[in-house]
């Protein structure tokens, strides 16, 4: 069970500042994916507890709006020294609900609170323009404003860090906010509102509501007093809500599925491509969005690096998320396990050799050996289908446009890296590639002070940086006359 000493846990909803189970008194239980035990129950919320949330989140807009961006973002720098000093405490709430290591959930936390404090300067530079006016007794002015309400849908792969990156965005604009976390892993989502109150985020500015994702989204979408809808997960699932959103003329971002190329040229450092390699395919067990799904490599150094990656991987301390020197949790359910099997066994039967893992680990439940497999061809429904596991499939390629036409042949486009000494293949090859972001002899990309997001069906909308804020604002454009 869930540690009742820990301050931040919640087993309640946040409603205008106050903490409320469902109406009907339904829940959902909570397990740990590496003990399979319920480690407690949030509310069952529907429509009707989203819509006083909406409602909470539109009453407190007016006053929150109207604060200096020096005064939001001062709640904000307090929200950001919070989590830096309970980074223990967050991080084994993390860990206990979403199973991966603990110096995983660690940095998660500790970028939670980077993308806060980044927010939190942000909030003073939404800056507007004076245009010079084609006529003389009038001046043209565009300023930036809130968009008012915006709902939040997080997913539970990081369900600290995708809070703080549209939250923060949102709250340094001047927005109010609607949190939805997932089911899987909602206790990190409800920590953040014990943390906002804390920090002196005013009531109704921050609501957090739990439950089943259909008639929560069904709210958010058909409230008129949303504004913005942002959401991260997978890209069915986004292409819906995008459509129905924008029917009802919202904003929206989506952050959506990914199928990332690593491209390994013959002329790379192999051992620090072996290296990022494993950095970049195993974090959180290989269950992000931006983690490499495809691993393509250069006929001359194939060999060397096949092994050298899977000596790599081969060492991987696999276990409970709270055990010391674990590198790889479990899945997050059985559901995400059988389609790990299920793409290694489609990968083996059709030629592809295992050379490290390959099989459940002796651990049970929904741990996974991690897996590397050479020979992969594109026949294999792992070329084209997003794993969302520790799986690796080595792919041998010959020239450069062949290794860009592999790696663009899909419809994702959310992040690629490669691994060249070659200055001018290193420009010609991260131009050519079709992904919003792009690794150039690094496996990972994430900070708070680059944009985050994708093209194609990876989604649309960027999140962290200066650009993070732009989502949460309209442009209004005034003309003054009769000067």
């Amino acid at each position: 069970m869930l540690k009742k000493t820990n301050p931040w846990v919640r087993e309640a909803n946040l409603i205008g500042g106050q903490w409320v189970g469902a109406d009907n008194g339904a829940v959902i239980e909570v397990d740990n994916p590496a003990t399979g035990e319920i480690i407690g129950t949030v509310p069952n919320a529907g429509r009707a507890e989203t819509k006083r949330a909406i409602e909470a989140a539109h009453a407190a807009f007016p006053a929150w709006a109207a604060r200096t961006a020096a005064e939001r973002g001062a709640v904000l720098h307090r929200l950001a020294g919070l989590i830096r000093d309970n980074v223990d405490a967050l991080a084994e709430l993390l860990t206990l609900e979403q199973g991966k290591s603990l110096a995983e959930s660690k940095g998660e936390v500790m970028i939670s609170a980077a993308y806060v404090q980044w927010f939190a300067e942000e909030a003073r530079r939404i800056y507007g323009d004076v245009i010079p006016s084609p006529w003389a007794n009038r001046k043209i002015l565009v300023t930036r404003e809130p968009v008012g309400v915006a709902a939040c849908i997080t997913p539970w792969n990081f369900p600290s860090s995708m809070i703080s990156r549209k939250v923060g965005a949102a709250l340094a604009a001047g927005c109010t906010v609607v949190v939805k976390p997932a089911e899987l892993t909602p206790y990190s989502g409800l920590a953040w509102g014990v943390l906002a109150a804390e920090a002196g985020v005013p009531d109704g500015v921050v609501n957090i509501v739990t439950g089943t994702a259909a008639p929560i989204g069904d709210e958010f979408i058909e409230n008129p007093l949303v504004r913005k809808l942002t959401f991260t997960g997978s890209t069915p699932v986004g292409k819906m809500l995008a459509s129905r959103a924008i029917a009802n003329m919202k904003r929206v971002s989506m952050e959506l599925g990914g199928n990332a190329p690593f491209i390994v040229f013959d002329d790379a450092d192999i051992d620090r491509a072996a290296e990022q390699a494993v950095l970049s395919k195993f974090r959180n067990s290989g269950q992000t969005c931006v983690c490499t799904n495809r691993f393509f490599v250069q006929s001359g150094v194939y060999d060397a690096f096949a092994e050298k990656f899977a000596k790599a991987v081969g060492a991987l301390k696999v276990g409970n998320g709270l055990e010391p020197g674990v590198a790889q949790g479990p899945l997050i359910n059985a559901k995400a396990i059988d389609k790990v099997a299920a793409h290694v066994a489609d990968a083996t039967a059709k030629g592809a050799r295992v050379i490290a893992g390959g099989t459940r680990h002796p651990l049970g439940g929904t741990f996974w050996s991690p897996t590397v497999l050479r020979d992969a061809t594109p026949d294999m429904r792992i070329a084209s289908e997003e794993t969302f596991g520790p799986v690796a499939p080595l792919f041998r390629f010959e020239t450069e446009e062949e290794a860009v036409r592999l790696a663009n042949s899909t419809e994702y486009g959310l992040a690629g890296y490669f691994f060249t000494r070659d200055l001018a293949r290193a420009f010609r090859v991260a131009g050519a590639l079709k992904y919003g972001q792009v690794g150039v002899n690094e496996g990972l990309l994430t900070t708070e002070v680059a944009p985050f997001g994708g093209v194609k069906d990876s989604g649309f909308g960027r999140e962290g940086s200066k650009y993070g804020v732009e989502d949460y604002l309209d442009m209004k454009y005034v003309c003054i006359g009769g000067l």
